[in-house]
């Protein structure tokens, strides 16, 4: 075991996956978040000056990724006044295992003028539900649930609107990941949240696109469903990120049928009940 809770740990400029960094959808591989994590760190170091600033994170998730030593590759594909691109590449030795892509602004002043936004206030977890569980442990919620959020995902197994607040562990283990590091892993969830009904998770993300209006204010952030859409095995969900400020992203993914191995809350709960173990190990 590891001595701090992350996802991977770097010796050489080569990531190598923790156990919390294994999905749960096939053994072998890795979950999303870390992926995303690694991907939003590799632009946090490279490209976040002269005042740019992540506004989309597009990771592709067409396969899954192998859980072995990684190293991460970018390349500046438009470098201009006010808007920046990048290209980015993870690797297995020389195969690339994952794509993504970043688009960086330049901050300006607002125009005039007044636009529609949404006056719905985002739900946050009250301080005493926050106080009862792990630093790192996730909070799960629905309509449907009395008592707004548990870390027990079995008990928001319904058909009603789901969001989830995050507590991320770093990306990189002895590194303080960034706010914006912690918002792409909290934004891959968007499949879970949107494609989450009474029997679980029946849709594997095949992919995730992050928008962001600025930056979260903190480390701990929510995410909530806004749509779902499927047909034919296909589906298309939207989320919104939010912090204790209001939200700041919109998150965006497309997701196939997977019902042979359906994934349950149970798996979840039963994840989350591993991290506890771990945690008190760690602590012995």
């Amino acid at each position: 075991m590891n001595t701090e809770p992350a996802y991977f740990t770097r010796v050489d400029g080569v990531f190598q996956p923790t156990e919390f960094a294994l999905s749960l959808w096939a053994p072998n591989t890795l979950s999303g978040p870390p992926v995303c994590g690694l991907m939003a760190r590799e632009v946090e170091a490279h490209y976040c000056t002269d005042g740019f600033v992540p506004s989309r994170l597009t990771v592709d998730l067409h396969r899954a990724v192998p859980a072995v030593p990684l190293t991460a590759e970018s390349s500046v594909t438009r470098d201009g006044k006010r808007v920046r691109a990048v290209a980015l590449v993870l690797r297995s030795g020389t195969e690339v295992v994952a794509r993504g892509s970043a688009l960086l602004l330049k901050r300006s002043t607002q125009p005039p003028g007044e636009v529609w936004r949404p006056d719905r206030e985002r739900p946050l977890p009250p301080p005493e539900a926050l106080a009862t569980v792990e630093d790192a442990l996730h909070l799960f919620g629905s309509d449907g649930h009395a008592q707004g959020w548990s870390v027990r995902m079995t008990e928001h197994q319904n058909d009603t609107r789901k969001r989830k607040w995050m507590r991320n562990i770093p990306v990189v283990a002895g590194e303080a990941s960034s706010p914006f590091c912690f918002a792409a892993m909290t934004g891959e969830q968007t499949s879970l949240v949107t494609n989450w009904g009474t029997e679980g998770i029946g849709f594997i993300n095949t992919d995730v696109s992050i928008t962001f209006s600025r930056m979260p204010i903190g480390v701990e952030m929510g995410l909530e469903a806004e749509s779902h859409l499927s047909d034919d095995g296909i589906a298309a969900g939207a989320a919104v990120l939010y912090d204790a400020e209001g939200a700041f992203g919109i998150c965006t993914t497309t997701a196939l049928a997977n019902e042979h191995r359906q994934l349950s809350g149970t798996a979840i709960d039963r994840k989350t009940d591993e991290f506890v173990a771990a945690t008190a190990d760690r602590e012995r």
